[in-house]
């Protein structure tokens, strides 16, 4: 599934892309997506692209006319840019033909992701962004305030890390990252983590999240860039689908557990508790 910098490369990367072109075509290929893609899009044709932020995993592309689109790439989405004349692959979903003769396609082949229309001045108004937390590499996201919000938390903390109204875009692959780096088990409490070790757990998630944008994201089973190149950080990964190995600071096999139906990976000496 595409984490926050899964989202935030694929961002970087279409902007320079979309920014001052104006959609010529919308090509809707199937509607039936987690969310059906409404008729109410086919308005940003003829508009041009203003921007593309993100908020969470979304991507908000702005039009002019307070047109926005809005995507979730949700467990095996992505998009590329590529010439109009390319055959269509059988999950490409959504095609936007752009004046510059360029053409981006949503591709998603669990049809898990939304691609929706929002029009109004603004986006972040949407029912969809209602009960996010902050962001994790801004400057909303903070020791105090992140041990304030956990203190009534008796769930295990890696799960506490995966829910988006506590922070967004962590996901499971770097909440095992984070908590490794930062000493703490995934097991422990979250109400139970002391205010010091939050404010290293917090300067891990930066760190983590902040090194995997840099490297082009996390590439996995469904993961790929822009340009349909995969990420770098996968070499990287010091816990995550290392189940039996070795750990590379003290060579203690990495354990493997299911919280919240996900797997978690830990050091059972490097992360006593």
């Amino acid at each position: 599934m595409p984490e926050l910098p899964e989202v935030e490369t694929t961002r970087r990367g279409i902007e320079p892309h979309l920014v001052n072109m104006t959609v010529r075509e919308l090509i809707i290929r199937r509607r039936d997506l987690r969310q059906a893609v409404p008729q109410s899009i086919q308005d940003i044709e003829g508009k041009i692209i203003h921007s593309v932020s993100r908020r969470a995993k979304y991507l908000i592309v702005e039009l002019e006319d307070q047109h926005h689109l809005i995507i979730h790439l949700g467990m095996s989405g992505s998009l590329r840019i590529i010439d109009p004349a390319t055959d269509f692959r059988t999950h490409d979903h959504i095609a936007i033909t752009l004046s510059s003769g360029q053409q981006l396609r949503y591709h998603d082949p669990r049809r898990f992701g939304i691609v929706t229309h929002y029009h109004g001045a603004t986006p972040l108004a949407h029912s969809l962004f209602s009960a996010l937390g902050p962001e994790p590499l801004s400057d909303d996201f903070h020791p105090s305030g992140l041990f304030q919000s956990l203190q009534n938390l008796r769930r295990p903390i890696k799960v506490a890390l995966m829910d988006n109204a506590v922070v967004v875009g962590v996901g499971n692959i770097y909440a095992s990252e984070s908590l490794f780096q930062a000493g703490i088990r995934p097991t422990t409490a979250a109400n139970e983590v002391s205010r010091k070790r939050i404010s290293r757990l917090v300067e891990c998630i930066k760190t983590v999240l902040q090194k995997s944008i840099d490297q082009g994201g996390t590439t996995l089973r469904d993961f790929l860039r822009e340009n349909g190149e995969p990420g770098y950080f996968r070499q990287e990964l010091l816990v995550y689908e290392r189940a039996g190995l070795p750990c590379q600071v003290c060579r203690t096999p990495i354990c493997k557990i299911t919280q919240a139906q996900r797997s978690s990976y830990f050091c059972a000496k490097c992360q006593k508790r």
